[in-house]
């Protein structure tokens, strides 16, 4: 199946393609939430922010190409998000986080692309408590092909396993491959995905072009090939069972996404130290879930 990425205007004419959800498919193993961000180049003085918001049952990962996020949360981090590495922050049973420029990227502008991703926690696991976890570039499992380099941002894949810490079967695979580059996806996981951020693919006979993703129903061997330069992403892993989300709320009950919608409503959620002089407000409307 193939799934076209949503353009959206998040506002300061920062665009992003959404994916996951779609009308089409909800989630593609544990991933409910797929967002290609940019490219958008921001001149000097000009500043991506997004305010402090909250976050239940799920874990985000930024991955960034270009370009630097100043991440902040009610742990007390704050921890800058640079190009090939990993930070992944699980909100369990409750978060709340800030990303914006730094004072020091706002003189000098940037251009930023990147992936912001949201995997639904087990339903035994959604109400863990929250933590942050940063994972430098380097300490990355390596995985090459002749024209072809894959990084393993989370799970196992190819023999490998990733640092991050998920307790259920899950990988997320960035893949720069050269045209005429031949590469698997990996096996041994239930539901698997590709999207193209940049260039063009070929797999099972199909073509999938930029900001395009195809999902795949088995796990049999299956080669891509890049048909020019392409930058990639494979994911996927194991299904964790019906999920509700609503607006940046996840669980596998709706009663517990509209207590959490009340919380931030009331002022419960904890702060982000450093960064609590204002936040999104709760969106207009009862909270509706959207099961998978």
């Amino acid at each position: 199946m193939k799934i076209t990425g949503r353009k959206k205007d998040l506002g300061d004419n920062f665009h992003v393609r959404r994916v996951l959800p779609s009308a089409r498919q909800r989630m593609v193993g544990p991933f409910i939430f797929f967002d290609h961000m940019g490219p958008a180049t921001f001149a000097p003085g000009q500043r991506f922010d997004v305010r402090p918001h909250p976050h239940i049952g799920l874990a985000t990962v930024t991955y960034l190409f270009d370009g630097e996020i100043m991440h902040r949360d009610s742990l007390g981090t704050e921890q800058a998000i640079r190009p090939g590495a990993v930070n992944w922050m699980v909100a369990g049973k409750g978060i709340v986080h800030s990303e914006r420029t730094s004072a020091e990227t706002e003189a000098s502008g940037q251009r930023m692309e990147g992936i912001q991703a949201w995997v639904a926690l087990p339903a035994d696991h959604e109400e863990d408590e929250p933590s942050f976890d940063h994972i430098a570039a380097d300490e990355l499992p390596e995985i090459t092909w002749p024209g072809a380099a894959g990084r393993l941002i989370a799970g196992d894949a190819y023999g490998e396993r990733a640092p991050v810490r998920y307790p259920a079967p899950i990988f997320y695979v960035h893949v720069e491959a050269e045209a005429g580059a031949v590469f698997p996806l990996p096996d041994g996981h239930v539901e698997r995905a590709l999207y193209v951020v940049r260039g063009q693919v070929e797999l099972l006979g199909e073509t999938v072009d930029e900001g395009t993703m195809v999902t795949v129903g088995t796990d049999t061997p299956i080669e891509v090939r890049a048909a020019r330069d392409a930058i990639v992403m494979l994911l996927g892993g194991a299904p964790v069972g019906k999920r509700h989300i609503w607006w940046n709320l996840v669980s596998s009950r709706e009663d517990r996404i509209a207590a959490a919608a009340a919380d931030w409503k009331e002022g419960r959620f904890p702060v982000v130290p450093g960064d609590d002089d204002e936040a999104i407000p709760l969106p207009e409307g009862a909270p509706q879930g959207h099961g998978r």
